[in-house]
């Protein structure tokens, strides 16, 4: 059994709480928040378990086998630091750490203890994104062209993270997971309007063969959640507000044909069907806290692991200095 301790009881650790709860192979043994309103909250739905306001306390119970951190960015490190120090496995809710050499230091030191860090990239493990990875593996859609991706609404603003920092990281490890080909260079605009932080912004992402672009916005009328990926073979569209019919595969393209010089191209458009797959709805996180508590079990790495969550981190530091210089790219 493998007993997890939970620090930050705010708006996404009830939802962590819950998922290991209910997980196999899993008692939730502790919830620390600084908030005594949090933990009364915590002490009605898991009656029984230790609740404190001191993460010490959960840092060092030798009744803790994994430590969930779901507090702001700037803490993620000291946090899991002191738990791998302590013996404890690490799950780290997303961006993995504030800084590229944050997010080293943690893998290495988890390394020399024979310890596992698992990222919260909880959209990898929606039916969608699966989905989608099967059709590329498959090549149903070919070689990749772009991938474009839009993340806006009204809010929530965040004090310490601007806009990048606290949408992106989905689009980023989604985009990772994905396309087999690390990128190269990053690109990043954007601007400030009420708070000091960028509220709004755009990446560019180059790889050697295709592009990535995101749209990121805490001043949309709407709320979007809307990725387009283009295929030579196939495009996709999953729109994660749908209920139903989430992802869409087109059977739409150009096809290019030469003759023997370059004013002889004949281009042509396909338009073909459109089919919606089938995709499982289970929740996200709860398939992620399952498959965390097996990758302990096993003493196996997860895909989502330090590295996955690093990768995120350098390219989140390449946008903030972009963004710096309006847009100038950042090689990575």
């Amino acid at each position: 059994m493998i007993r997890v301790g939970v620090i930050g009881y705010g708006y996404w650790g009830p939802v962590v709480a819950r998922n290991f709860s209910g997980a196999e192979g899993c008692q939730l043994a502790a919830v620390c928040d600084k908030n005594p309103a949090a933990l009364e909250r915590a002490k009605k739905a898991f009656p029984g378990i230790l609740v404190s306001t001191d993460p010490s306390e959960v840092l060092h119970s030798s009744e803790i086998d994994a430590v969930a951190v779901i507090t702001p960015v700037w803490t993620h490190f000291e946090f899991a630091k002191a738990a791998l120090q302590n013996g404890k496995n690490v799950f780290v809710e997303k961006p993995f750490t504030a800084s590229a050499a944050e997010a080293s230091e943690l893998i290495d030191l988890a390394a020399s203890r024979k310890l596992r860090i698992m990222v919260d990239h909880t959209f990898l493990f929606t039916g969608a994104v699966r989905k989608i990875r099967q059709l590329i593996d498959e090549g149903v859609l070919g070689k990749l062209y772009y991938y474009d991706s839009s993340r806006v609404n009204l809010g929530l603003f965040q004090h310490d993270v601007n806009v990048i920092w606290d949408l992106a990281p989905h689009d980023l490890a989604i985009m990772n997971y994905l396309i087999d080909a690390e990128p190269v260079s990053v690109s990043a605009t954007g601007q400030c309007h009420l708070n000091g932080l960028e509220d709004m912004a755009y990446l560019t992402v180059y790889f050697p063969a295709m592009l990535a672009h995101i749209n990121v916005n805490w001043l949309s009328p709407v709320k979007v959640r809307t990725t387009l990926i283009g295929g030579e073979k196939k495009m996709v569209m999953w729109n994660d507000l749908e209920a139903d019919e989430k992802v869409r595969v087109y059977d739409k393209g150009v096809d290019i044909t030469s003759g023997q010089g370059v004013y002889d191209l004949l281009v042509s458009y396909r338009s073909g069907d459109m089919w919606v797959p089938r995709v499982d709805q289970t929740e996200a996180l709860k398939l992620e806290a399952k498959y965390f508590i097996e990758c302990l079990e096993k003493n196996q790495a997860p895909f989502n692991d330090g590295l996955a969550g690093l990768r995120v981190v350098r390219l989140l530091e390449a946008a903030a200095e972009s963004l710096k210089h309006r847009g100038r790219p950042v090689d990575l």
